[in-house]
């Protein structure tokens, strides 16, 4: 083991400890923001990254052609508001998000390195800390441009990423904390 995090330094438990913290609490922000914008259900995430949305979007009338009417609306006519990513935002969002999965993936990783594991049991966390994100924007991508089907690829790296960071977390302020042999 290059470290042991049960034996460091105050300074550097605390530092892992509030870093955690940090990445856990933007875990439960970022899982609000998906419940808010693309859904859990296979269906959703298909309904936000699949092509049936882009055509609806894409479909405009020339403006010569337009009439506008007005008509009042009940609130059951206006259902729920429909969010829709676009091939342009998908890559904007890959661009941003794939390099800061990278970073915590490894931030995650070296305080594996730091844990009384086997060197198995180190390897496939940090294999399952690097393949979420990977599996989450493999299965936009998939969505987007080969089958609604693969929508479940995006829901499995979501909750790979969620398994990742909660197995590093307990284990981590389990041994730094409160285990000391």
């Amino acid at each position: 083991m290059l470290y042991d995090l049960r034996h460091s330094d105050l300074r550097v438990r605390w530092l892992v400890t509030l870093l955690l913290a940090t990445l856990g609490t933007s875990y439960l922000f970022g899982a609000w923001m998906v419940a808010l914008y693309a859904g859990f259900s296979p269906h959703k995430v298909a309904d936000t990254y699949g092509p049936a949305g882009e055509a609806m979007m894409a479909m405009q009338m020339p403006p010569e052609t337009t009439v506008v009417t007005e008509r009042p609306v009940s609130m059951a006519e206006m259902g729920e508001e429909m969010h829709h990513v676009d091939k342009d935002l998908l890559v904007q969002d890959t661009h941003v998000h794939m390099p800061m999965y990278a970073v915590i993936a490894a931030g995650l990783s070296l305080i594996v390195l730091g844990l009384p594991l086997s060197r198995s049991m180190g390897l496939a966390i940090i294999a399952l800390l690097f393949a979420a994100p990977w599996l989450d924007f493999a299965g936009m991508w998939l969505t987007k441009l080969a089958s609604p089907r693969f929508a479940i690829v995006t829901l499995a790296g979501g909750w790979a990423m969620a398994l990742g960071y909660t197995i590093v977390a307990v284990i981590a302020t389990y041994q730094m904390w409160w285990r000391k042999s």
